[in-house]
């Protein structure tokens, strides 16, 4: 059986390669802010600094209690994140282009039990 922490790697490392096919550049993963973790921080084709939190969903599709992956992501955990994210600005202000500031985004990777197909869902600005 596969393990949470394993699943979540998987959906992280897909999740890069999906922002590098649309032309981010991944400046680090799984950083630290005290208790908080940014899973991605990313450079936009534009310019952008990004915050990337990804939620790796592995199964069936259906759960059926008619949840998504996207529901994992709780304002308790959007408050944590947000921490943390301001928390790597005030460090580091060199990475902020100043008119186009920076944002939090979110890729949402459903893996199936064969590990066959995979879809992602990714918003912008969350």
């Amino acid at each position: 059986m596969i393990r949470k922490i394993e699943i979540g790697k998987i959906g992280e490392d897909l999740a890069c390669r999906y922002l590098i096919k649309h032309k981010y550049k991944i400046l680090e993963r799984n950083h630290r802010e005290k208790f908080d973790e940014i899973d991605i921080i990313a450079r936009s084709f534009n310019g952008t600094l990004v915050f990337c939190e990804v939620k790796t969903f592995f199964g069936k599709s259906d759960s059926g209690l008619g949840l998504v992956p996207e529901d994992n992501l709780t304002k308790a955990k959007f408050k944590k994140i947000s921490r943390a994210c301001e928390m790597f600005v005030g460090k580091h202000q060199d990475l902020i282009n100043g008119k186009i500031g920076w944002r939090m985004d979110c890729a949402v990777v459903m893996i199936d039990e064969n590990f066959g197909n995979c879809t992602i869902r990714y918003y912008e600005n969350i």
